[in-house]
C-alpha cells in the first residue's frame, strides 16, 4: 500500500497544481476579462462562481446517485465509498452556491433571501444531503449503513431536477436561466467564454476533491480491516494465564 501511495503522489500533486492554476485563471477572467454587466454592475461577476459551483454540485450529486444504485445492485463497497465522497463534494459546492447567491441578491433585490421555488428547493437539497451524512454517522454496522444511505441518497437526488427546473416551471424572484433558458436568454459572447472557462475550472476542482475524498474513504476502510484483524489476533498474542 505504501508503494502504491508513493506512485500516486506525483500525479496527484500535478493534478492539484493544475487545478489551482485553472481556478486562479478563472478568478482573473471573471474579474478582469468578462465585461461589466449593464444593470447590475460589478456585483454580477459573482455569477462566474455562483453558477459553476451549482452545476458541478449537481454533477457530483448525480455521481452519488449512480453510485448508490450500483451499490444496491452489486453490493460493491467501492460504490459506497464513491457515493459518500461525491455527496460530500456536492454538499461543499452547493454550500458555495447558497453563500454566493445572497451576496449577489442583496444589492440587486434589496434582500438577502426570499422563499421562492429556486431558493427554497436549493435549501431543501442542502438539508437533505446534510441529513444523508448525519444518517451515515448514526449507523454503526457498515453494510446496513451503506444500504440505508444508498436508499436515502437516491431519494435525495430527486430534488436536483426540481432545483434545476424550478425557474422554468414556476414564477420566481430568481432570474430566468441565461443558458438554455429560451429565446430571450443568453450571454454576451465574452461572458459566455468566461463562464465556460469557469465551468471547466470548477469541474477540475470537483474531480480533484472527489479523488482526494475517495482516497480518504478507501484508507478508512483499510484501517478498519487492520483493526478487525488485530482484534482477532490479540487473544493469541496474550500470554496464557499462569505464565
Amino acid at each position: 500500500m505504501a508503494a502504491q501511495t508513493k506512485r500516486e503522489l506525483p500525479g496527484l500533486g500535478l493534478s492539484v497544481a493544475l487545478t489551482a492554476i485553472l481556478m486562479a485563471a478563472a478568478g482573473y477572467a471573471a474579474l478582469y476579462i468578462a465585461p461589466t454587466e449593464r444593470t447590475m454592475g460589478q456585483i454580477q461577476r459573482i455569477f462566474y462562481m455562483h453558477m459553476p459551483s451549482g452545476i458541478n454540485a449537481f454533477i457530483a450529486f448525480f455521481i452519488a446517485f449512480i453510485a448508490n444504485i450500483v451499490y444496491l445492485v452489486k453490493r460493491s463497497p467501492k460504490a459506497d465509498w464513491l457515493a459518500v465522497s461525491a455527496a460530500e463534494v456536492g454538499l461543499a459546492l452547493i454550500s458555495v452556491m447558497l453563500i454566493t447567491g445572497p451576496i449577489w441578491a442583496k444589492p440587486v433585490w434589496g434582500v438577502w433571501w426570499v422563499w421562492d421555488a429556486r431558493l427554497t428547493s436549493t435549501f431543501v437539497l442542502w438539508v437533505m444531503y446534510v441529513s444523508y451524512l448525519l444518517l451515515r454517522g448514526l449507523i454503526d454496522d457498515p453494510e446496513r449503513k451503506a444500504i440505508v444511505s444508498a436508499v436515502y441518497g437516491i431519494f435525495a437526488f430527486l430534488d436536483v431536477p426540481l432545483v434545476y427546473m424550478s425557474t422554468r416551471w414556476f414564477r420566481t424572484q430568481h432570474p430566468a436561466p441565461v443558458v438554455f433558458g429560451g429565446p430571450n436568454s443568453g450571454l454576451a459572447p465574452r461572458m459566455s467564454e468566461v463562464l465556460g472557462f469557469c465551468m471547466v475550472a470548477f469541474a477540475a476542482l470537483m474531480l480533484i476533491m472527489l479523488r482526494l475524498r475517495y482516497k480518504v474513504e478507501e484508507m478508512r476502510h483499510e484501517v478498519m480491516e487492520l483493526e478487525m484483524d488485530a482484534a482477532q489476533l490479540s487473544p493469541e498474542l496474550l500470554p496464557a494465564s499462569g505464565d
